[in-house]
């Protein structure tokens, strides 16, 4: 199944008093390239997380963003530090007798007086974290494959239309060359004879240098490989694998028979339809280019 480079896919999910968001998103790329955005605390992910599509996604700029927020405050653990609050009343008790001042001290004055509350980021499990993270991950990724193999739907139907016009160029090629080494043998022909008058004209000499042209301008080796690399494209199409690498090669080759063919055309039908050739190969590479 075809499956495009871009893609994108979020899923977000409240597990454990955890509320976790992943997003993943792709672009072109030639090879494989990971790159996340994860909080600081939790920064061990990435390597669980490049691992974890790495078995899935074989190209693209590969974008992991990852959020984690604790809706019931598990991450920390809030202390009061008796000792310190103690030792602030009896100061300020002592102040109050020595200055003869109301007492009016209550628990929220002694809230706001510095080093009274300790706060400690409590550790996380790092697989209890990740197991919770792989699950939303997991649910991001089928998202994102999904896209990706509708985006390569529509780059196969796409693709395969190319290939049937290129088809149709290649069959113009193949019943036009024959008729170029008839036309040249005519020309010869009346060429010689408009020169030598009544003069007897060696039909054998003629039929040679015609038959010599001909295997100058013979192109048919060249369409029966091009029609045999647009089959060899299709199949490839039709695979469950990736295939991108494979048919960038491919494309190579049929641009290079396609000027192969150029170079040999004396007939500027063949010619023009050459260049249309050309035009649709490359239309073809920049799809292809798209493709994991």
């Amino acid at each position: 199944m075809l499956r495009s480079m871009t893609g994108y896919g979020r899923a977000q999910e409240i597990i454990d008093g955890r509320d976790i968001l992943v997003e993943i998103r792709a672009v072109n790329h030639r090879y494989y390239e990971f790159s996340a955005r994860i909080p600081r605390a939790y920064g061990y992910l990435e390597e669980k997380l490049k691992s974890f599509l790495q078995g899935k996604v074989s190209r693209g700029k590969v974008e992991v963003n990852v959020t984690i927020f604790n809706t019931e405050g598990k991450d920390a653990l809030v202390e009061v530090n008796k000792s310190i609050a103690h030792g602030y009343i009896n100061a300020l008790n002592n102040v109050n007798e020595e200055l003869n001042l109301r007492n009016d001290l209550a628990l929220s004055h002694i809230m706001r007086l510095p080093d009274v509350f300790t706060v400690q980021k409590t550790v996380d499990d790092e697989e209890v974290i990740w197991d919770c993270v792989s699950k939303v991950a997991s649910d991001a990724l089928d998202k994102f494959v999904t896209m990706r193999i509708t985006e390569g739907e529509r780059l196969k139907a796409d693709l395969s239309d190319k290939l049937s016009c290129l088809e149709d160029m290649v069959s113009f090629v193949e019943e036009q060359s024959p008729r170029l080494t008839e036309n040249y043998r005519s020309k010869l022909y009346n060429k010689l004879k408009e020169i030598l008058g009544d003069t007897n004209i060696d039909e054998q000499r003629i039929l040679t240098e015609a038959a010599i042209f001909s295997e100058k301008v013979a192109v048919d080796e060249e369409t029966v490989r091009l029609r045999s690399h647009i089959s060899q494209f299709r199949e490839m199409l039709c695979e469950d694998i990736p295939v991108g690498r494979k048919l960038d090669f491919l494309i190579q080759e049929m641009n290079r028979e396609t000027n192969t063919i150029g170079s040999k055309a004396q007939d500027l039908s063949i010619t023009r339809k050459v260049v249309d050739m050309k035009s649709e190969i490359e239309k073809i590479r920049e799809q292809i280019q798209n493709i994991e």
